[in-house]
């Protein structure tokens, strides 16, 4: 995020009235009018660039000033920051009519990669091509390699001819592969005890120290560079991007039917290797060029580098240079024979290197893209990663978000070792539990993929004591972690109790199945942990991780119920139940976990309407044992529901009535017992819709066996009275009381036409659907305003 400075200046840069700009406007137009090319235009510039790119749409400009812009962007008198300022400004004004740029008549390499990008940003084909035309012009040029050539690269990969492209690539090639090996001169000062007789410059070091004896690459070291090193660098950057972009036209590329023959055979006939490279076609010349090079690299990284920025160098240089080599061998499988003996030494050393970790996921990625025409286990790979990563470097948030990327990247390539993937989700949960925040989108995407019919109850039930295992990560790091090196868990929290209830062998049980790198197939009861950990509730890292869990249950339950049968629908349905009241005490989450679950379980009763006879016992169980509604009773609330929906005969034949009456002196008993006692600090209020849902559900059942339907009348005439009654108001609200008050007279009405009231509150499948609710002759509003009038004194169609 920005600093306070600089929030303040984007909000005053966005704030500027169209007279301000028409000011500043003005004063450039002045300024570049005159060629006046001082600090007071480079200032005018930069306020200028500030306005237009601070907001997300387009600042209107005085043509005149625009047309200077272009003039002093092609003026090769004016110096280059204001040239820069010039383009940047002309694009963000992109696209727009009111340019009328051209690069035809541009020859210096510096500006043309200006003017190209302001084109690039107008998206005209025509000046498209152009550009490109340019561009191949001054390559082939053969023009002095001074700074221009490095902003031309940018532009020329934007190119799609084959000519261009075919262009580009030779000069990559040379670039990659005949850099100087001699490091550049020092720019000289010009003073007066300059002198001519300055030392020649060294040859380029290895990152150890060591002269290098091989030609250039990025990890190679000096005091100062030539310009031709800094496009070795700048090529070696765009290098995959550009092999990617001309692969598919390269003449060596195989097509997909023909590639898995090639690869089979890649091991047992080495490819033709007599054919100099100088003969080679540009894209195939280019691919030996950069396998050569990474072959370099790989080199490289095993060297110890002096000083720490060299080695994190060497971490990424490695890093690019191996999915560098996996696109070759894409494109062309006879580079496959000689990359995997490499690899398989690299993917040795790196196992043994914890600091390279990193590095570990492309190499991954290649065997997984070629292990089986390699005769390499990538399984056992790709185990050993989902295995180790996760449980010892959760706390890296860049590998974080890198190895779940590459999780999701790689998902088409695991093919029958998904398997490994899915059996390794309580490690991989383990990144989300720490850095939930960025990583929440990534695992949304990725869930579908890791969840199936074996691991569903499993991860339900670790997504549900995911702030718990943030918890238990951040006590695992506080045990671990040498007291000299900077804490990484929140050291504002102390926590001593939590930390001897880890080391004691009375939970390492309990902590090892949370802490688990696999799954298990068994679940444990975690409630003692959840008090263990109860000082680490308010720690800001599980609080974030809290928040996410909602999100990712819904994300879980979509995919569920894309392959759930009849037999897991009942398990996380009673799975809902029973966790509903043995959540992680953090601060809102039980609320708002309480408000997912309800929802989450009226969806799987409609998935499955026979669920409320199957699990009547259970229901009923979980009815009878609550002492009121809790965080707003929305569990309770779908519970009543789904029994009043659909514990009937229209939706199970195994209904039976004496299920309808323990259903009915369950719920007859629970809302006496809310509506009866008196609100306190430890049982607030029972909210309306608890009472009308409880009312509407008792009404229900005793439509469907008559003999309830005096007793339902009986409590429903006391609920009107205690609705009407001054107590009811400071108890639930004038509002709650006259919703209670309604539904209560709503439901007496409709039990006083017992065939009516079957209609509406049972109604069939035929009377579900939409037009029973919109059609004005058969709608099912229509029967309720029936009853209405009929049941009215007023409207003299009953006696009095």
């Amino acid at each position: 995020m920005f600093t306070a400075g600089a929030e303040s200046l984007l909000r005053q840069a966005r704030e500027i009235r169209d007279e301000e700009l028409g000011g500043l406007c003005s004063r450039i137009r002045a300024l570049l009018g005159k060629e006046d090319w001082g600090p007071d235009a480079l200032d005018a510039l930069r306020r200028l660039f500030l306005v237009v790119s601070a907001t997300k749409y387009s600042r209107r400009l005085e043509e005149t000033c625009v047309e200077l812009l272009q003039a002093a962007l092609c003026s090769p008198s004016c110096p280059e920051q204001l040239q820069l300022l010039c383009a940047a400004v002309l694009r963000e004004r992109s696209p727009s009519r009111s340019l009328s740029l051209t690069c035809g008549s541009v020859q210096n390499a510096q500006q043309l990669g200006l003017v190209a990008s302001v084109l690039l940003a107008q998206g005209d084909r025509t000046q498209v091509s152009i550009v490109g035309q340019c561009a191949l012009r001054v390559l082939e040029s053969r023009q002095p390699e001074g700074p221009g050539l490095r902003r031309l690269l940018p532009v020329m990969s934007k190119v799609t001819s084959l000519e261009q492209t075919d262009a580009l690539s030779k000069r990559l090639g040379d670039w990659l592969r005949h850099a100087s090996v001699q490091q550049g001169s020092a720019h000289s000062s010009g003073g007066f005890f300059s002198t001519p007789r300055a030392r020649r410059p060294g040859p380029v070091t290895e990152v150890d120290g060591a002269v290098a004896t091989d030609f250039f690459t990025v990890l190679s070291t000096g005091q100062h560079f030539t310009e031709d090193q800094w496009l070795n660098v700048q090529a070696f950057s765009m290098l995959r991007a550009w092999l990617l972009h001309g692969g598919s036209g390269g003449a060596s590329t195989p097509d997909t039917d023909d590639r898995s023959e090639l690869e089979s055979s890649t091991l047992s006939v080495l490819s033709a290797a007599s054919t100099t490279s100088h003969l080679l076609p540009p894209q195939e010349r280019l691919r030996e060029k950069a396998f050569e090079y990474c072959q370099r690299l790989v080199e490289q990284s095993s060297r110890r580098a002096l000083r720490k920025a060299d080695s994190e160098l060497q971490k990424a240089c490695l890093v690019e240079a191996v999915l560098v080599l996996d696109v070759l061998c894409r494109q062309d499988p006879s580079f496959l024979y000689r990359t995997v003996s490499c690899l398989r030494a690299l993917h040795a050393r790196l196992c043994g290197d914890p600091a390279c970790v990193r590095a570990l996921l492309p190499v991954a990625q290649f065997f997984l893209h070629h292990g089986e025409a390699a005769a390499v286990d990538a399984e056992a790979i790709s185990q050993h990663l989902c295995t180790r990563v996760p449980a010892e470097h959760f706390h890296s948030p860049v590998l974080a978000f890198e190895f779940v990327r590459f999780c999701r990247d790689s998902l088409p390539l695991f093919g029958r070792h998904l398997s490994v993937l899915r059996a390794s989700f309580p490690n991989l949960f383990k990144f989300l539990a720490w850095s939930s925040p960025p990583l929440t989108s990534e695992f949304v995407a990725l869930l579908p993929s890791l969840v199936d019919a074996g691991t569903a109850v499993e991860m339900l039930h670790l997504l549900l004591d995911l702030p718990c295992l943030t918890a238990a990560l951040d006590l695992q790091l506080r045990s671990s972690q040498a007291a000299s090196e900077k804490p990484l868990w929140d050291a504002s929290v102390r926590a001593p109790g939590c930390l001897e209830a880890f080391r004691d062998p009375q939970y390492q049980g309990l902590f090892q199945h949370l802490l688990r790198a696999k799954a298990s197939g068994t679940t444990e009861r975690l409630a003692p942990l959840h008090q263990l950990l109860q000082p680490l509730a308010g720690c800001a890292r599980v609080a974030q991780c809290a928040e996410a869990v909602p999100i990712l249950l819904q994300a879980f339950f979509s995919a569920v119920t894309q392959f759930a049968d009849g037999t897991l629908i009942s398990q996380l349905a009673l799975l809902l139940l029973e966790r509903s009241d043995t959540l992680f005490q953090v601060p809102e989450y039980q609320a708002r976990m309480h408000r997912v679950l309800s929802s989450q379980f009226l969806a799987l009763c409609t998935r499955r309407p026979s669920l409320v006879v199957e699990q009547a016992k259970e229901l009923l169980e979980f009815v009878g044992s609550l002492g009121g509604p809790q965080d707003g009773g929305h569990m309770l609330t779908s519970v009543v529901w789904a029994i009043g929906e659909y514990l009937s005969v229209s939706w199970d034949r195994r209904c039976t009535v004496e299920q309808v009456n323990k259903f009915f002196e369950a719920l007859e008993a629970l809302l006496f017992e809310v509506t009866q006692s008196r609100p306190s600090a430890a049982l607030p209020a029972c909210p309306p819709q608890v009472i009308t849902v409880l009312m509407t559900t008792l009404t229900k059942l005793a439509s469907r066996s008559q003999d309830l339907v005096p007793r339902v009348s009986l409590f429903l005439s006391k609920m009107r009275t205690l609705a009407q009654s001054p107590a009811a108001g400071p108890t639930h609200g004038e509002e709650d009381a006259r919703a209670v008050l309604t539904r209560a007279t709503e439901l007496l009405n409709l039990l006083k036409m017992p065939s009516v009231a079957q209609f509406v509150l049972t109604p069939s499948a035929e009377v579900s659907e939409p037009r029973y609710h919109r059609d004005a002759n058969t709608a099912l509003p229509l029967a309720l305003s029936t009853v209405s009038r009929l049941v009215e004194r007023e409207a003299g169609l009953l006696p009095g």
